[in-house]
């Protein structure tokens, strides 16, 4: 039995975001006391530990812990699934599209991670501009999930749709 190249590439992007994304947090998590900024790059970077109890810039993190709580498991679990059920279709062609769910995939488990053993994700990426603007705190799971995303609409533009057998 061969696995086919869309599964290895799956499997390995997958593994190594969720080791990068775990390894710097715990470091971060580590090195880094609560709100604690640690300039970088004065005026542009600093690590910032955040735990974050909502969604992508702390959207909903103040729903009640008895509704965000579940919410938080049930909706990354049924994304995932949808997700994993697109890749499957995936023709493999389509290598942005793979790369992508691939991102994607690996992201949401980093998070899911965190979720399910802290109960809140862990941020500490923190730009900002002077203090005139302040990007909210991600990870690095975040960021696979926003070039996932890129990613997917650049493939949206760029593959054809052609007969290759999965």
């Amino acid at each position: 039995m061969v696995i086919k190249r869309k599964y290895l590439i799956l499997v390995s992007l997958c593994g190594l975001l969720i080791a990068v994304d775990q390894l710097t947090k715990i470091y971060a998590v580590e090195w880094l006391h609560m709100n604690q900024s640690m300039p970088i790059w004065p005026g542009f970077f600093n690590l910032t530990l955040i735990h974050n109890p909502g969604a992508a810039f702390g959207m909903l993190a103040n729903l009640p812990a008895s509704l965000r709580e579940p919410f938080f498991l049930v909706v990354p679990l049924a994304t995932l699934a949808a997700i994993l059920f697109a890749f499957v279709r995936l023709k493999e062609s389509q290598a942005i599209s793979i790369v992508a769910l691939s991102l994607i995939v690996g992201g949401a488990i980093g998070n899911l991670i965190d979720r399910v053993r802290l109960g809140f994700v862990v941020d500490f990426l923190d730009f900002h501009w002077a203090e005139d603007y302040h990007f909210p705190a991600f990870n690095a799971a975040d960021s696979a999930i926003t070039i996932g995303v890129g990613l997917l609409m650049l493939s949206i533009l760029l593959e054809k749709d052609n007969s290759e057998t999965t």
